[in-house]
């Protein structure tokens, strides 16, 4: 990589890049790929932590590990998806971003088996300054960027939710968390249970269901399922017609109206939604299922997030015997398997604790600015992508209602567009700025799942209204990011270190976005 050096407080020359992305999934490949498109003279490099590309889809290695949403929306706007099933399996993705490297000639860009476990913010020097960890070697270096992009996806990847379970230790089975999957598990003919009953659950259950003796989700309350066909013939049709682009542009279109249209019903009838979900849900298990005990949630539909069973797979493996659904609090955990406070007793070879992630943004980077180190809960969001008080950095979180892509590509675009504009500006600084008079902030995330619950006060907060709250709308984002004028009262540009420069008017380059073409 063609690079200049620069020499910083290390004391010795230093790699000196533009931008410099952190994480190789879906995020961080979507941003490169933009910047390769949109800025083709910067320099850049994406840091992964890990010894292979792919984030979330090459550390899951659990059977049947799929998307929760149709790939058409979360894959990327400019490549694509040409499968024939709505729902992608994880090699499949991991496919698609393999292919998605290739075609933008991005793999001396990376750098596997790199861990950010500092990242350091110089005003006087207007850069940021990383330590780096070599995963596969003791060796620890340092890089320097003008610009930071975390891509670094949402929850922890060394391990995942483990809540307490009473008398686990006496099971005198196999225990396996989801996020550590062992290659060996021989689970042929042996009887199951699989605690918990989101994403990862309804995954598993009908993966493993036809090669076990018997599989049980073990759930303390219901969770909302939704049956969906796990292909699209229309699409796969108009592929062979009209060729991928226009394909793709349809499916995106045709998805992305589906889930705002189901989104928005459950927001407005909730008592509706449920009845049709709850009629869906029936119509797919066997004649006098307890429907109303094992597939009646508690909660409204996108309190939290719904789970997606393509084909009802899962009700599948219901209908056919080789699954089931027991719903109850445990009440310990027996050497042969787990007994319930109603006094059932499920027998179990192999115990899954599908039990939950553990949130936590930025990849357990230690941001520091000015040699006073970021926390988090201190700091406000900045059009869901930047926070108060941090320059010079962008960040990737995408939908909790809808693809993860669907922000990742607009989050990127509006990345390109900033350093763009400051370039032409000769600014060398952005940093936020919250105001005071703002009121009090909220949770970043609107989410009742647990998962969410238990990380709040260790995340970013957001505010009262826009640019500083987090909106789950992919009309408003778009917008926002790609339209509206990137000068803004709550940003400050600065530079040369020195004081910030009047803002000048709009012109109409902001708010033209960056071309993007699909194909």
């Amino acid at each position: 990589m063609n690079t200049t050096q620069a020499s910083l407080t290390t004391g010795h020359p230093v790699e000196h890049l533009d931008v410099l992305i952190v994480g190789a999934g879906l995020s961080g490949i979507g941003c490169a790929c933009h910047l390769q498109r949109q800025l083709p003279q910067k320099r850049f490099a994406i840091l992964e932590g890990r010894a292979a590309i792919g984030g979330t889809w090459d550390l899951f290695r659990y059977p049947g590990i799929r998307s929760d949403t149709d790939l058409y929306t979360f894959g990327f706007e400019f490549k694509p998806w040409t499968g024939d099933n709505v729902i992608g399996s994880g090699a499949e993705i991991i496919g698609y971003l393999n292919d998605t490297i290739q075609e933008h000639r991005l793999e001396e860009k990376i750098r596997l088996n790199h861990r950010v476990a500092r990242a350091s913010w110089s005003t006087p020097d207007e850069r940021w300054l990383l330590e780096i960890e070599h995963a596969d070697t003791t060796e620890r270096s340092t890089i320097s960027c003008d610009w930071l992009y975390l891509g670094t996806g949402y929850y922890r990847y060394d391990h995942g939710y483990m809540p307490e379970l009473p008398g686990l230790e006496n099971f005198q089975g196999t225990v396996v968390h989801p996020q550590q999957w062992p290659e060996d598990l021989d689970y042929a003919g042996k009887r199951v249970v699989v605690v918990g009953s989101g994403a990862t659950a309804v995954t598993l259950i009908p993966a493993m269901a036809p090669d076990t003796g018997h599989i049980t989700m073990l759930q303390r309350s219901p969770s909302y399922i939704l049956p969906i066909p796990g292909a699209d013939p229309m699409i796969n049709r108009l592929r062979r017609l009209a060729g991928a682009k226009v394909a793709h542009r349809a499916a995106r279109l045709k998805y992305m109206a589906a889930m705002d249209g189901i989104y928005n019903f459950c927001q407005k009838f909730p008592r509706t939604a449920r009845r049709v979900i709850h009629a869906l849900n029936a119509r797919q298990l066997p004649p006098g299922y307890p429907v109303d005990v094992d597939f009646k949630p508690r909660y409204d539909p996108w309190d939290q997030r719904l789970c997606v069973v393509p084909d009802g797979d899962l009700f599948q493996a219901i209908r056919a015997g080789r699954a089931s659904v027991a719903t109850g609090e445990i009440e310990t955990f027996t050497p042969t398997g787990v007994k319930l406070t109603s006094g059932r007793e499920l027998q179990a070879e192999i115990v899954i604790t599908a039990t939950g992630l553990e949130l936590s943004l930025f990849g357990e980077i230690t941001l520091v600015v000015d040699g006073q180190e970021v926390s988090q809960p201190d700091t406000v969001a900045f059009k869901g992508l930047m926070l108060s008080g941090v320059p010079n950095m962008a960040f990737a979180i995408g939908y909790t209602n809808r693809s993860w892509a669907l922000k990742v590509d607009l989050v990127a675009q509006h990345l390109c567009r900033l350093i763009a504009h400051m370039d032409a500006r000769g600014h060398t600084i952005c940093v936020p700025e919250y105001p005071q008079s703002s009121g009090p902030t909220a949770p970043l995330l609107d989410l009742e799942a647990g998962y969410v619950q238990r990380s709040l006060d260790k995340l970013p907060r957001a505010g009262a209204g826009a640019p500083w709250n987090l909106s789950m709308s992919h009309l408003v984002n778009r917008r926002q990011l790609r339209k509206q004028p990137l000068e803004d009262p709550n940003l400050r540009f600065m530079s040369g270190a020195g004081p910030a420069r009047p803002a000048p008017e709009p012109d109409a380059s902001d708010e033209t976005p960056i071309a993007v073409s699909v194909g």
